[in-house]
């Protein structure tokens, strides 16, 4: 409660005695509060808003900024919060600030970014018709690329990847918990 509420809630009373009635027993505090966070559950996943964010190493523009993701879309871990900011982790395991407003609640996730080497070829993987990888492959797709996410069932996520629907098995998707079900 700030000062000038209490000044604003003692002249109310002198009033309230002034005039002859009787005065409330108790005040109720109606100041608003900030909240500590969302109120969501921590850790979860989101995606980047902007092909700019920057992660910082502390919960404010006066931290400096340890890197730029370039990256609209990206999927990070929310970790942490802070009033208005967000501690997230992103898939090589670094950690630090974001600004709620640059982060989305569209789930995406990237396709087997642990397999992506400096010093050998990107590998590929398919994207089946059906959550079923006996049912035929819609098409091929480098691991490191963003699969928009449209329900997982514990095994296999529904996706899109560029133009092409298709079924991923879940535990080859960074952004997805181990039997989450994404409805």
């Amino acid at each position: 409660m700030t000062a000038n509420s209490l000044r604003v809630r003692w002249a109310a009373a002198a009033v309230v005695l002034a005039l002859g009635a009787a005065p409330a027993l108790a005040v109720e505090d109606t100041t608003a509060k900030p909240r500590p966070g969302s109120g969501l559950p921590l850790p979860r996943y989101v995606s980047l808003k902007s092909d700019r964010v920057n992660l910082r190493t502390g919960p404010g523009t006066d931290y400096p900024t340890q890197w730029v993701y370039r990256r609209a879309g990206l999927p990070v871990e929310v970790i942490k919060e802070f009033e208005t900011w967000r501690q997230v982790r992103d898939s090589d395991g670094a950690t630090g600030w974001v600004l709620q407003s640059l982060l989305s609640g569209r789930r995406t996730a990237l396709v087997l970014p642990w397999e992506i080497k400096a010093d050998k070829p990107v590998p590929q993987i398919d994207i089946y018709r059906s959550d079923s990888d006996s049912s035929g492959a819609v098409v091929k797709v480098e691991a490191g690329v963003i699969a928009n996410v449209h329900g997982c069932d514990g095994r296999w996520c529904h996706v899109t990847i560029d133009r092409y629907r298709g079924y991923l098995e879940q535990k080859k998707l960074w952004g997805i918990y181990q039997n989450e079900v994404v409805k």
